[in-house]
Order: C-alpha cells, then structure tokens, then sequence
C-alpha cells in the first residue's frame, strides 16, 4: 500500500503510517497544487491542522486541486482528513460535498454511530474521552461518531473512492488503513 500524507514538511504521522504497513510519501502542497504532478496513492491522508495557516499552507493547494481531488475520488481514491484546527466553515470547501466545520478543541465523548468504521479508526481509545478540534455543523455524509449530538467523524462515497472526515485529534488505530477495504489499489492523483 502506498499512501500520500499532504503537509508542507515531514511529520511523525508519516512514520506512525509506514508503522501501519503502508509506504508514506510527503506530497507538499506545492506538489499537491502543480498540474504535472503524477503521484499514485491507495489513500491521501490530510492531518489536523491543514487550514490553519499557522501550522500548513494545505488548504490553499487543496482548493486549487479540487477537481484533481474529485477525479481521484471518483476512480476508486480514498481521503482521509482530520480537522482543520481553526473556526473556518469553509474549510472542506474543497471536498466534492457539504461539509461545514466548527472548532472547539477539547475532551469528548463520543459516541459509534458506524461501529465497525469506528472501531476500525478508534479502536483502543476510551471513546470517554477523546480529543476532538470541533465537529461537522452541516455533512452530506454518514455519520460515524458523534459527540454531544453533533458528528464528529463522517463517511461518504464519491464515485467508487470514499472520503472519511474526522475532527478526532489522535492518530487513527492501526487497523484503520484495511479498513479502506482489502481491493484498495494505487489510483493517479
């Protein structure tokens, strides 16, 4: 498996996802951004953070590839993004779906409305309390988990790819990679 981590610089995420078994290439959002850029992925990873321009020029890159985004989605690419770290809506503006974000970091308890999807990102966390960065106010998406009510962990297909949108802010279990499904393949981003 081979998977895109999108930060501007190599991050201890990157070595906690070859741990998971997966081969982790730093895709910078200059390269995320350049039309002759050609990376193949299993799955595109974007860590909590990528819209606070204190800690990444992320979102940027990502809203200029959003129909670079939406062709490795729609061919069979799985995204997995954390939370944007700062109290911007529009942060997921860039996803080929509604998804509206608030920030309100902090201790949760967040509550399996997807068991398996759950476990599979979660699993050996006391779900009591977990860190969260905020929650989805608006999701054309299946909700995963929420917290107090409101969802902090979505799912949605787009095409025959799958976005999973989490505002947790742990790493996700080791086994959350399979859980992308054993006929993952590396698709051009």
């Amino acid at each position: 498996m081979r998977t895109g981590l999108l930060w501007d610089a190599p991050l201890t995420f990157q070595r906690y996802i070859e741990d998971c078994g997966a081969r982790c290439d730093l895709v910078t959002p200059q390269l995320c951004a350049t039309p002759f850029f050609r990376g193949s992925f299993d799955a595109l990873i974007v860590p909590t953070g990528f819209a606070n321009p204190a800690y990444s020029r992320t979102l940027v890159a990502l809203r200029a590839s959003a129909g670079r985004v939406r062709r490795y989605l729609e061919v069979g690419g799985a995204l997995i993004v954390f939370g944007a770290a700062i109290d911007r809506p529009d942060a997921y503006d860039w996803l080929p779906f509604r998804l509206v974000y608030r920030h309100q970091y902090g201790p949760c308890q967040v509550e399996p409305v997807e068991p398996a999807l759950f476990e599979a990102f979660f699993g050996g966390y006391d779900p009591g309390a977990l860190e969260c960065d905020g929650w989805f106010e608006e999701a054309d998406a299946e909700v995963i988990a929420t917290a107090a009510g409101r969802a902090v962990a979505v799912s949605r297909q787009v095409g025959d790819g799958i976005v999973i949108a989490t505002t947790v802010h742990e790493y996700p279990s080791r086994s959350f990679l399979s859980a992308l499904g054993p006929e993952r393949r590396e698709i051009a981003f």
